[in-house]
């Protein structure tokens, strides 16, 4: 019997699984949560798939195929028949409807959308106006919402008729007669008030709201920034429409977080919602191709400086030696300001009427960086490097050989951190993605314009020209 009690509800499943056993199957299925359930349907086989969400049904499924990567959506709802659908699709919250929509194929959503009933058809149709990527987008309708005028009583009893339906009650938003936003109450308010007490006299300023047409990501930072559970959504005229969740605002950043670190490391392409390990090869080759291949005839460039320099490293072959280094110092430094600019840009913290000030903050941090790793490098190229070796090889001794390779980083690191920070703001000016174009624009850049710069003032100093 303890045995039993003790039992793991997923091993339970997997077993009812392999058996074909439906109705232990829908034991443990009410055990387990949904997203726990959304998971592990991506993880079957599709005869497995099958059998968990008809054993299921729609009912159980609503809240597993709204947690299921975008491109698994429409094979999950094709294994329902149309009754099912109907209560499936009508169980959705609707913003997660309108997720569904977004993702299907045209003749799905023709097919889901003669399912809907007239109240859900016309909401889905509302919010599919605006794009996916947008407030209104990613909002839900499923709101408490009371008027000014209002008694606590009166309200109380409209909120209890739409507490089904509502996704959250935590902020209660308050509309005039228009439905525009006019302010916002919590429950607690109205639950410590009398019956009497006017909704007017209880309510807040809802100073707080953003356009349902604005990017999905400034809206995600609004919730960070003023700690908000409920962010309101309005249109243009400053209408109700919806709200988005804090729950919403973690899906946002994860995604966004996502799709930077992509485009930083030169993935291109729409990302993927499914797993790793159940993504495709030809997908994860899809992805990556493209800018290998660009990259990798860029950097022919950089070939082209060696030649272009191979007389003066048949003068002095121990400038080989640091090469390498003064290369990497660029790409180092250039990536750490690419990286702290993208960052503030993503937080509203900076914007293209910045641009000076942001290059001359990183001219200066440029400077001091490159004169410290300057002055180190130097010091083991005349305190240490001699006990190394005899000689130069050249007809220079140790001391004009740090002075060169030392004067090269310094200009190195301080030209590739004012690049690094500007190019993603030049990005953003001409409406390319910063992190797509800063990370592989500057490795090359970088590159070359460091080679340039150290066999230049490395001849220079050395006489080698």
């Amino acid at each position: 019997m303890a045995d039993e009690i003790d039992m793991d509800p997923m091993d339970e499943l997997l077993r009812a699984l392999e058996a074909a056993d439906c109705s232990a199957l829908l034991a443990a299925a009410e055990d387990i949560h949904y997203a726990d359930l959304a998971h592990l349907y991506e993880n079957l086989d599709d005869e497995k798939r099958d059998l968990l969400l008809k054993t299921i049904g729609p009912e159980l499924a609503t809240d597993v195929v709204a947690e299921l990567p975008d491109t698994l959506i429409e094979d999950a709802l094709n294994h329902f028949k149309p009754a099912q659908l109907r209560v499936l699709l009508g169980n959705l919250s609707d913003d997660d409807r309108v997720d569904v929509f977004q993702v299907v194929s045209e003749e799905a959503q023709v097919r889901f959308f003669s399912l809907l009933g007239p109240r859900d058809k016309e909401l889905t149709r509302n919010l599919l106006k605006y794009e996916e990527d947008t407030a209104g987008g990613r909002m839900t309708t499923q709101i408490g919402r009371i008027t000014a005028d209002m008694t606590v009583k009166q309200a109380i009893t409209v909120l209890r008729r739409d507490r089904e339906d509502a996704e959250t009650l935590a902020r209660i938003f308050v509309v005039d007669e228009q439905g525009r936003l006019a302010g916002k109450v919590r429950l607690r308010d109205l639950a410590f008030s009398t019956w009497d007490t006017p909704i007017r006299d209880i309510m807040e300023a809802a100073d707080e709201f953003i356009l349902a047409t604005a990017d999905q990501e400034e809206a995600a930072r609004t919730l960070a920034k003023y700690d908000l559970v409920v962010l309101p959504v309005v249109d243009e005229f400053h209408h109700l429409l919806g709200v988005l969740t804090y729950d919403d605002a973690l899906e946002i950043v994860q995604e966004e977080s996502t799709e930077d670190i992509e485009k930083l490391a030169a993935i291109s392409g729409e990302q993927s919602e499914v797993s790793y390990l159940n993504t495709s090869v030809s997908l994860h080759y899809r992805r990556r191709v493209a800018w290998l291949v660009g990259l990798a005839f860029v950097s022919i460039a950089s070939g082209y400086v060696m030649f272009r320099f191979s007389e003066t490293l048949e003068k002095a072959f121990v400038l080989s030696l640091f090469l390498p280094m003064v290369v990497a110092a660029g790409g180092n430094s250039g990536g750490q300001a690419a990286t702290m600019v993208i960052r503030a840009m993503a937080l509203g913290e900076i914007s293209s009427g910045n641009a000076l000030r942001i290059a001359w903050k990183e001219a200066r941090t440029g400077l001091f960086l490159g004169l410290s790793l300057g002055l180190a490098i130097a010091a083991f190229i005349a305190l240490i490097l001699p006990h190394l070796q005899q000689g130069t090889g050249a007809g220079f001794d140790f001391l004009h050989l740090a002075a060169a390779v030392a004067s090269a980083i310094t200009v190195q690191v301080l030209s590739a951190t004012v690049l690094g920070a500007l190019l993603p703001i030049c990005a953003r000016a001409i409406n390319l993605d910063p992190a797509v174009v800063s990370s592989p624009s500057l490795a090359s850049t970088v590159d070359i314009s460091g080679m340039l710069i150290y066999f230049t003032i490395a001849g220079s100093i050395l006489n080698l020209n």
